[in-house]
Parts: C-alpha cells; sequence; structure tokens
C-alpha cells in the first residue's frame, strides 16, 4: 500500500482526509471484534489515517477503552474523537439522550479515564438533547476547552438551526451525520449551513452500513446485528436495493476497483472539507479504503452514481432511530 493519505481541516482541526469508525469493533454489528479491530486501528496509523472515532455508547464504554490501547503509545498520531449525550439505567443500558451539563461533565471524565489520555481533539454531542437548550449543553463543553481536556467541538445529527445556535455560543469544528449514496438529507439544510458557518464535515457509514459495498446478505445478518431493523435491510427494500449496488459495481469495474472505493470515492469528491469515517474491524478493509484516495470519478461515473439517493427504498432509520436526530 503506497497511498500517500492527503490533510483536510475540519473547522481549526487539521486531520487526515480519511477517518475510521470504530463503533462496529464492539457495538452494533454482531459479536465484538475486539483484535482485529485493534489491528484495525493501528494499521490505519500506519497508514496516515489519523482520525480515530468512538464514543462513550458503543458498547456502552467498552469501544473507548478499546480504542484507549490501540493508540497507546502513539497519542501524538491521532486525532481522537469521542462522543456523549445519553443517559444509561443501570449503568448500561442506554434509556434516553441526555445534553445537560453534568452529564457532559460525567461523560468526559469517564472517556478520558477509558481512553487512557489527558484530553480528546473532538467531543461530540453524539445526539441532540430537545429538553435542553443547545446553548446550555455547549456551554458545558466549552468549559472544558477551557480546562485542555478537548481541543474542538462537535456536533451529531443536528439541524441546521441547532448548529447555528451552538456555533454562536463557541466555535464548533465539525458537524457528523449520515452521508453517503444513499442517504444525501443533509445537502438540503445542513451542508449550506457548515459551509456558510466554516464548519467541517464528518459523514458517517459512508457505505451505507456495508450495503452499498456488495459484499452483506441481509438475510445472513445476526439476530445482535442492529441492521436487521434498519428499514434499508428489510424484506422487498433489499431487494430493490441491491439493484442500486450494481450501479456502483459496474462504476467501480470500469475503475478495477472494489465498490466500497467507489462509494468512499464519491463521498470524498464532494467537498474539501469532508472526512468520511468508514468503520471496519479488518486491517484489509482499512487498505482497500484508503485506495479509494487514488480514484478520480468523471462526470459520467458522477451521473450514474448521484440517481442512487433518488431510488433508495426504506428510511435510514427505523421510527425509533428517527426520533433521535435532526433536532
Amino acid at each position: 500500500m503506497t497511498t500517500t493519505i492527503p490533510r483536510r481541516r475540519l473547522g481549526a482541526l487539521e486531520t487526515s482526509a480519511l477517518g475510521l469508525g470504530c463503533m462496529g469493533i464492539s457495538f452494533a454489528y454482531g459479536p465484538p471484534a475486539e483484535e482485529s479491530g485493534t489491528e484495525a486501528i493501528r494499521r490505519a496509523l500506519d497508514l496516515g489515517i489519523t482520525m480515530i472515532d468512538t464514543a462513550e455508547i458503543y458498547g456502552p464504554f467498552r469501544n473507548e477503552e478499546v480504542v484507549g490501547a490501540a493508540i497507546a503509545g502513539r497519542r501524538d498520531e491521532v486525532q481522537l474523537a469521542t462522543k456523549f449525550g445519553f443517559s444509561f439505567a443501570d449503568g448500561t443500558r442506554i434509556d434516553g439522550v441526555n445534553g445537560s451539563p453534568a452529564n457532559a461533565k460525567r461523560a468526559l471524565e469517564g472517556s478520558l479515564k477509558r481512553l487512557n489520555v489527558d484530553y480528546v481533539d473532538l467531543w461530540y454531542q453524539h445526539r441532540v438533547d430537545p429538553n435542553v437548550p443547545i446553548e446550555e449543553t455547549v456551554g458545558a463543553m466549552a468549559e472544558a476547552v477551557a480546562a485542555g481536556k478537548v481541543r474542538h467541538l462537535g456536533l451529531s445529527e443536528a439541524s441546521a438551526a441547532t448548529i447555528r445556535r451552538a456555533h454562536a455560543t463557541h466555535p464548533i469544528a465539525a458537524v457528523q451525520s449520515e452521508y453517503s449514496l444513499w442517504s444525501r438529507d443533509v445537502e438540503a439544510e445542513v451542508l449550506p449551513a457548515l459551509r456558510e458557518l466554516g464548519i467541517g464535515f464528518v459523514p458517517y457509514s459512508p457505505l451505507g452500513r456495508g450495503f452499498l459495498t456488495g459484499t452483506v446478505n441481509p438475510e445472513s445478518l445476526g439476530n445482535d446485528d442492529f441492521r436487521r431493523t434498519n428499514p434499508r435491510f428489510s424484506g422487498e427494500n433489499a431487494e430493490r436495493n441491491a439493484a442500486l449496488v450494481d450501479i456502483v459495481r459496474s462504476v467501480a469495474a470500469k475503475h478495477g476497483a472494489t465498490p466500497a472505493q467507489i462509494a468512499l470515492a464519491w463521498v470524498l469528491s464532494r467537498g474539501e472539507d469532508l472526512v468520511p469515517i468508514p468503520g471496519t474491524t479488518k486491517a484489509s478493509r482499512v487498505e482497500e479504503n484508503a485506495g479509494a484516495l487514488n480514484i478520480e470519478l468523471d462526470e459520467d461515473d458522477l451521473t450514474r452514481l448521484n440517481g442512487i439517493a433518488e431510488n433508495v427504498a426504506g428510511e435510514r432509520y427505523n421510527a425509533a432511530g428517527r426520533a433521535y436526530i435532526q433536532h
């Protein structure tokens, strides 16, 4: 692998043009894969992929411990991002969002301990709490910046109006939301607002939770894989969406690339202010994803790929998941 990973900026934070999402190492996509996931994180750093993304909720809690151990001795190489914003019943069961200043302070101290670091580079509110004014939440987050425990602030799945209010309280470096060939909601209001304000954008699930790679069979997903509850992976929706993956495969064949590389190349082409964070538990997939940086899509490719979102079947979350986004 000879790919040189270029750099991009998220607000005032400079990082690699491609990051690594670590959720699946511990959470949501079946049994944990800590050993191979640790190898994936370390391979990413070897390649120059330095934006490493985790969250309190992943596990919950365990993923931060895995990430902290994986980057031990290499802290200066990493732009480390984590997230907070949920409350937990019985210590571990997620029971809702909580954007209170007290929860922010509790969460950060726990994250720093589990990650075994003195500070995080980018600290996101994972989901906006509609019952707590964003000014109060961001005000508490800003106190962590002043204390040297956080370098930059972020939001995840926030509306344009909330982003504006947050940014007026304290500079927001990045906003993280789902964005891919089949999820382009943010283009209507969120992306224009980010560009107006000089805020970077971090697309998560840029591979459509694996569907766009053409390597996931929805019928074979385990009972502990949350994608079984995702409308796009279910029944007739999955069958219809498989035809969209054929378009990605066709473009990939033209470039001698994989569908994953084409899906990532499309996201990367959307602007220099985007840093996608594809997730994986395998070092080989990290290397494959890095290859997307070498692909230049032409106008014909873009025309074919741009039509995918118009024909996708199913919402990107079920009703329970949709309740938490775009506040």
